[in-house]
């Protein structure tokens, strides 16, 4: 009798897309504001924080990190939660990176 060999394919899987969450600067929201943001939803320093706030103030939008998808939509969420809850107009939006 003949003997079979089998072999197990491996599906490819492919990476999960990243998505940037960016705070955008408007004319409104307090500097002092952008920072609580980034310390509370992102885990930014005191320093790191400042940083981001002073990048958001000179070029019109900052990056607070990068996520898969799930993750990046729920941080939008929760920061316009809170800026709308403090009567802050403050945008954050997410952005795909391409691969």
């Amino acid at each position: 009798m003949e003997e079979v060999k089998t072999q197990v394919a491996k599906p490819k899987l492919k990476k999960p897309k990243k998505f940037q969450v960016l705070l955008l600067n408007d004319d409104y929201t307090t500097m002092e504001f952008v920072v609580e943001v980034l310390k509370r939803f992102f885990s930014k320093t005191e320093e790191a924080a400042n940083a981001i706030m002073l990048k958001i103030h000179m070029d019109g939008e900052g990056v607070c990190g990068s996520y898969s998808h799930d993750i990046a939509q729920t941080k939008v969420t929760q920061v316009t939660e809170f800026a709308r809850n403090n009567e802050q107009p403050l945008m954050c939006v997410l952005r795909e990176l391409s691969d």
